[in-house]
């Protein structure tokens, strides 16, 4: 949620929320110290979790320091970024973007979004690594299949 006011002489006051999100923004901003921190260290803890077992997979990147994503190399699967996440979402019902949504730089990367519970990125890991090893047995076999 994004709060602000703007005033221009000679116009009104306009905000972009309503009295009871501001209120409840400014009660955040006051009290919440101790939840903030909580939940920083949380998304903290799912960054580390979701990087790591991404790197564990071969898809490396960057670790993001201020966003709810991570947006590793798929490279080693041969894919390009629209492949891989039809290929994952119809064999393993995992959701994620592929990174050629974010313009041609973003081609044989995706966009993995770590805001969910820790329950949820451990099954969709678990299903992606799958995925990534099933991919490499078929592509094994296929190339097996040529050279004889």
């Amino acid at each position: 949620m994004r709060l602000f006011f703007r005033y221009t002489p000679g116009h009104q006051l306009s905000s972009a929320a309503a009295l009871s999100a501001r209120r409840a923004a400014i009660t955040a901003l006051r009290q919440c110290d101790d939840q903030i921190e909580m939940m920083r260290d949380e998304y903290n803890r799912r960054r580390r979790y979701v990087v790591k077992a991404l790197n564990n997979m071969g898809l490396t990147g960057f670790e993001p320091r201020a966003a709810f994503y991570v947006f590793p190399s798929i490279q080693i699967s041969g894919l390009t970024s629209s492949e891989f996440c039809e290929q994952l979402l119809r064999e393993k019902e995992v959701a994620i973007i592929p990174g050629s949504a974010f313009g041609a730089s973003g081609e044989c990367h995706v966009r993995i979004s770590y805001s969910y519970s820790m329950k949820h990125l451990r099954e969709a890991c678990s299903r992606m690594r799958k995925f990534l090893e099933n991919l490499k047995q078929e592509q094994k076999q296929a190339y097996r299949g040529h050279k004889h």
